[in-house]
């Protein structure tokens, strides 16, 4: 995964913790431990994919190669044409496809298609938010607990808690593993085990 120089993350060199903050200074610190010869992983601290950085070189050339990737994001973003819309705002203008009769639906609604279409994603957002940041943490924890914990005794229970919200049985079962895997972990899983009470039993 290809990352911003802002971009949240925390590098990890085999169960221990060695750097946590924007991509930029994490790369930096991790670097360090790189020339030494050892393995680091690095993670996005909202999604747990991995993130891939060139360590090639001197610090500043690690540096510039991640914002000449930041910068190139960006700009095809920017050079992204541009159809009706306000820029300034930040509405952007993009294609979508619906069906001649989803099209029809749009149009006869006040204010037009692109107000309609503002105005169920925001509905749905309200709606579903509660559960999409449930599923986004659950994925996020499983992601980066596979990865860091898979081998782990604990690990297929621990998951079965992360997905039934049973906070209680989860922080047992992870309770051996290491400190650092423990705690990221533990942060991960926290909007997933947050929103459902524990159920009995647990």
């Amino acid at each position: 995964m290809r990352a911003g120089l802002q971009t949240p993350c925390t590098a990890f060199k085999g169960p221990r913790c060695i750097a946590a903050g924007e991509l930029a200074d994490v790369a930096l610190k991790a670097k360090t431990a790189v020339d030494k010869g050892e393995q680091v992983l690095i993670f996005d601290d909202t999604t747990s994919q991995s993130i891939e950085v060139d360590f090639r070189g001197s610090a500043e050339e690690v540096l510039l190669r991640l914002a000449q990737t930041d910068g190139k994001e960006t700009a095809a973003v920017s050079d992204a044409p541009r159809g009706p819309g306000r820029p300034k705002l930040g509405v952007v203008a993009r294609e979508i496809t619906l069906l001649p009769r989803h099209w029809d639906w749009l149009n006869a609604q006040p204010g037009g298609a692109s107000v309609a279409l503002r105005k169920l994603v925001e509905e749905a957002r309200r709606a579903n938010g509660g559960k999409d940041r449930v599923r986004q943490s659950q994925e996020a924890a499983y992601r980066f607990m596979s990865i860091m914990a898979g081998n782990r005794p604990g690990f297929e229970e621990a998951m079965r808690a992360l997905f039934a919200g049973h906070r209680d049985r989860f922080d047992q079962l992870i309770a051996p593993w290491p400190k650092d895997v423990r705690h990221h972990a533990r942060k991960l899983a926290a909007d997933a085990l947050d929103a459902q009470p524990p159920q009995r039993g647990s």
